[in-house]
């Protein structure tokens, strides 16, 4: 299926918006969300680099939140804060 041209032309203006979203995300030191074309979810703003995972690694990383915060507070004396 070909695109017109008006297509086109939305469907850039929505991955700009985006993209200037997630740039002003980190900029401001705030987290923002997106799902990628392949359908993986990628978290902005924590570093340098997005934070991607799919949907079962997710589910997975959710379900094992109780642990890491115990693994956290555990060990929260080794950790390095680091802006």
């Amino acid at each position: 299926m070909t695109m017109t041209i008006e297509q086109e032309l939305a469907a850039l203006k929505a991955e700009n918006a985006n993209l200037k979203a997630a740039i002003t995300a980190k900029a401001a030191g705030r987290i923002s969300y997106k799902v990628s074309e392949k359908g993986a979810m990628s978290i902005y703003g924590l570093g340098k680099f997005p934070f991607t995972f799919y949907r079962s690694q997710w589910e997975a990383f959710i379900a094992a939140l109780p642990a890491t915060q115990a693994f956290f507070d555990a060990n929260l004396d080794l950790f390095t804060v680091k802006d």
